[in-house]
């Protein structure tokens, strides 16, 4: 991605308190520290400029949906731990050997408040708010809003990961290509499922914002160099495979 072609700044210089925010970033920030991974390192395996990078883990600008899931994905980072307030547990989370509903555990609380859901504004005119109260393995399960004219990635690119997606619109009309398949206008009511290893891109092509359930299962260890995304049609640059 050239440097002019990089995330949306926050206007103002601050995030949305329920967007991406400064804390968020840090977490990022922590955790390639953790791995001991530079800032230039760490972009050039994600396609982003080190300055564009550098304004994301600041909270200065929100990555579209593509490059958050580059990054995560890179430091082996589950969607849950950027929602939790410390980057590491979310306190409401029983331990997974016992309280994981996909374990078969019984949540501390199961029921996650309309009000309360922990959310991600990201670059592209796309808002995830996660409905599950608990840090759920290898799964997202998102209420997901696109904004007119939002989308997944920028025009001409897709996205890929690991996985399978669940979806449902609940409200407006979602544009979804899938790779050689064509593409598939849903509207309310409409639901969908796809391999999400194959090229994908989401739109809002109405008037008015898509609202939508999302659910993806599998993304665990999903390999950021995986997609053509946010670098003009680009690979990430390719590197050895990683374990799992």
């Amino acid at each position: 991605m050239a440097a002019d072609d990089g995330p949306r700044r926050v206007q103002g210089g601050r995030a949305n308190s329920r967007g991406f925010d400064a804390g968020l970033g840090q977490r990022m920030r922590d955790e390639r520290m953790r791995h001991g991974l530079s800032l230039r390192e760490l972009a050039r395996r994600v396609g982003l400029s080190p300055s564009a990078l550098s304004q994301i883990e600041t909270g200065r600008s929100r990555p579209s949906v593509g490059t958050l899931y580059a990054i995560v994905s890179e430091l082996g980072m589950s969607l849950d731990e950027l929602f939790a307030p410390d980057g590491a547990a979310d306190p409401k989370v029983a331990p997974r050997a016992a309280g994981s509903a996909l374990n078969g555990g019984t949540a501390t609380d199961p029921v996650q408040r309309a009000g309360d859901r922990k959310s991600i504004d990201l670059e592209s005119g796309v808002r995830w708010e996660r409905l599950t109260p608990t840090s759920e393995p290898d799964a997202d399960f998102l209420y997901v809003v696109y904004e007119v004219g939002g989308a997944s990635s920028k025009p001409g690119t897709f996205m890929r990961h690991t996985g399978c997606e669940y979806g449902l619109v609940l409200s407006g009309r979602l544009r979804v290509v899938i790779g050689f398949e064509g593409d598939h206008v849903l509207g309310p009511g409409d639901s969908i499922t796809f391999d999400s290893s194959l090229p994908h891109r989401l739109e809002n092509v109405g008037d008015v914002p898509t609202t939508a359930v999302w659910f993806v299962v599998g993304r665990g260890g999903s390999d950021a160099r995986m997609r053509d995304m946010d670098a003009g049609g680009r690979p990430a640059p390719e590197e050895e495979p990683q374990p799992g």
